[in-house]
C-alpha cells in the first residue's frame, strides 16, 4: 500500500508533525510514503502565497524528511517530493530554484489558474467555458513538460456549466494524460471531506478513455493515513466508476535536474 501525496504544517493548512505521519503510514499498513508539501514558489513584486512553505523552507522540509527516511529504514519506504502548480510565466525560473534540492518527484496540482496572484481559484463553482478550457489548456502544458509523476484531483475544476462542454474539454484531459503517460488520481481527502472532487462524472468519461489511475491520500493531518473507512470507500468509489487503480508508479526525477 502506498501514497505519494503527503502534506506537512509548514503549508499554514496542514496540521501534525513529518514524524507523526511517518507513524500513522506504518500503523496503517503503508509501505511507501511520499511526502509531498505545497511547493514554494518563486512569486514576483513580493506577493507571499497564505497555501505553501515559503522559499527558505525548502531546505528544512528536504532535511526533515531525509532524516526521517534514515531513522526508518527497514520500516516503510519515504520519499520526497514537492505538489506545485504549473504557472507559465513563472515555471523557468522556478524550476531552475528547485533544481539545487534533493527532490525525487512533483505532482502536478493545480489549485488556480494563470498565475495565483490573479486569485482564479479552480475550485470556485463556473458556469464560464472559457474557464474550464483554461483549465484543461494549463494542466496540459504543465503535463507537456514532463517533471510530473502524476496529475492530483485532476477534476479539481468545479465546472457547472454545460455538460457537453465539460465532457468534450475533461476528455481532451485525459486524451493527454494517456498519451504523456502521467497518471491521474482519485483523491481520497476531497471524498471524505465532501468535495466536488472526486466527480463521478469526470471518473465515468476516465474510465472510458482508460486513464491510469491511483489513489492519493491528500494527508492534511496523520489521521488522514489512519483512515481505513475512507480507503476503502475511495477505492469502492473508483470502482463503481470503472476506474482499476494502480500502485506501479514511476517517479520522474530525471526532469528536475
Amino acid at each position: 500500500m502506498v501514497n505519494y501525496h503527503t502534506h506537512t504544517p509548514r503549508c499554514h493548512h496542514a496540521e501534525g508533525s513529518e514524524r507523526e505521519y511517518v507513524a500513522a503510514a506504518i500503523e496503517a499498513g503503508f509501505t511507501t510514503l511520499g511526502f509531498s508539501d505545497h511547493a514554494p514558489y518563486l512569486f514576483p513584486s513580493g506577493y507571499v502565497s497564505s497555501i505553501r512553505m515559503l522559499p527558505e523552507e525548502l531546505r528544512g522540509y528536504c532535511d526533515t524528511i531525509l532524516a526521517l527516511r534514515e531513522e526508518f529504514r527497514g520500516r516503510i519506504e519515504i520519499r520526497l517530493g514537492l505538489e506545485m502548480e504549473y504557472y507559465p510565466d513563472l515555471f523557468a525560473a522556478q524550476m531552475d530554484f528547485l533544481k539545487d534540492y534533493p527532490l525525487e518527484y512533483l505532482l502536478l496540482g493545480q489549485h488556480a489558474l494563470y498565475n495565483e496572484m490573479e486569485r482564479v481559484y479552480s475550485g470556485r463553482p463556473t458556469k464560464d467555458p472559457d474557464l474550464l478550457r483554461q483549465y484543461v489548456d494549463q494542466v496540459i502544458e504543465g503535463l507537456e513538460t514532463g517533471v510530473f509523476t502524476y496529475l492530483a484531483h485532476p477534476d479539481l475544476i468545479n465546472f457547472i456549466g454545460s455538460p457537453e462542454e465539460y465532457d468534450c474539454q475533461m476528455r481532451r484531459l485525459c486524451r493527454a494524460a494517456n498519451r504523456l503517460g502521467i497518471p491521474v488520481e482519485v483523491n481520497q481527502l476531497g471524498l471524505a471531506e465532501g468535495k466536488q472532487y472526486p466527480n463521478p462524472v469526470f471518473w465515468r468519461l476516465a474510465a472510458e478513455e482508460g486513464v491510469t489511475a491511483v489513489l492519493g491520500v491528500d494527508a492534511h493531518c496523520p489521521a488522514d493515513l489512519s483512515d481505513a473507512a475512507g480507503r476503502e470507500a475511495a477505492r469502492q468509489f473508483a470502482a463503481d466508476c470503472g476506474i482499476r487503480l494502480t500502485e506501479e508508479l514511476t517517479l520522474r526525477r530525471v526532469a528536475l535536474g
